[in-house]
């Protein structure tokens, strides 16, 4: 049974999802702000956001939220301690472009960990949802992350920095290495953080790595990896920072089972990767 929370999440993931797809067919007519360099939002992300808070504020008004388009906003009244981190259309660049991956994603952060998680794709209507200690579901069918040995005949997702050019050398150096050295079968570049941690938590790919990341990107995913029985931690190994804090140059993540993430870890590293970034 979902605990109250989730099903909250799960409501206003399905709200934002639907002012997503009622815009789809008007992509033309919004407008499109560039917030930093190739970062792009839309009116459309504001108005899905809009909706998803409303409905977190009504059943949990004393909660903080944090938002890619809202910034931190603060609870309502006293009691407050925990924050909802929301990525109301993660994918953006996708779905400007009509290009069908993106999602809505929810996390509920409490002590700077996430203990609840939800990742709504409309289009396909797929439900991924997860409990701190209860494990992980797809459309209400548990699942557990694939059982890959090693990174011989992976199938690896990651994500370039389209705001930080400087980190696609050694990335690449990472990517030749993985495929021709280790002996991976293939890398997806999918435009969705919050997908590639879902579809690595499912089994539908191996592992997953991308830095420049910011918590509503991740913080739903990341516990969907977790509670899947996979570990996520950053290029060095290390646990990752608090999933209710924004950082400026955001932060790197690897996902996957215990014996992929051990082995793309050193890759990374032994690739000069992980020493470029902070």
């Amino acid at each position: 049974m979902l605990k109250p929370a989730v099903n909250v999440m799960i409501k206003a993931a399905r709200a934002g999802g639907n002012v997503l797809l009622r815009h789809m067919n008007k992509l033309d007519a919004l407008n499109i702000v560039e917030k930093a360099r190739m970062d792009y939002a839309s009116e459309v992300d504001g108005l899905a956001e809009a909706e998803i808070v409303k409905e977190l504020r009504r059943a949990y008004p004393e909660y903080a939220v944090l938002g890619e388009e809202g910034g931190l906003q603060a609870g309502r009244g006293p009691g407050g301690r925990a924050t909802w981190v929301i990525d109301p259309l993660d994918g953006t660049s996708n779905y400007l472009h009509g290009w069908p991956h993106w999602c809505v994603s929810i996390a509920l952060v409490e002590n700077g960990e996430p203990t609840h998680g939800v990742i709504f794709d409309p289009l396909r209507n797929e439900l991924f949802t997860a409990t701190r200690g209860a494990g992980a579901q797809l459309n209400e069918r548990r699942f557990r992350i694939g059982e890959r040995k090693d990174l011989a005949g992976a199938m690896l997702v990651t994500g370039f920095p389209p705001r930080d050019r400087a980190r696609i050398g050694p990335q690449l150096d990472t990517l030749r290495g993985l495929l021709d050295g280790a002996g991976a079968e293939d890398v997806r570049r999918t435009g969705s953080a919050a997908l590639d941690l879902a579809y690595v938590a499912c089994g539908r790919a191996d592992a997953y790595f991308e830095a420049g990341l910011q918590p509503w990107d991740i913080a739903a995913g990341v516990l969907l990896v977790r509670e899947a029985g996979g570990r996520v931690t950053d290029y060095r190994g290390a646990s990752l920072a608090r999933m209710d804090v924004a950082e400026s140059r955001g932060r790197h993540v690897i996902a996957g089972n215990l014996k992929v993430t051990t082995e793309l870890q050193k890759a990374i590293q032994a690739s000069g990767y992980a020493a470029t970034t902070p």
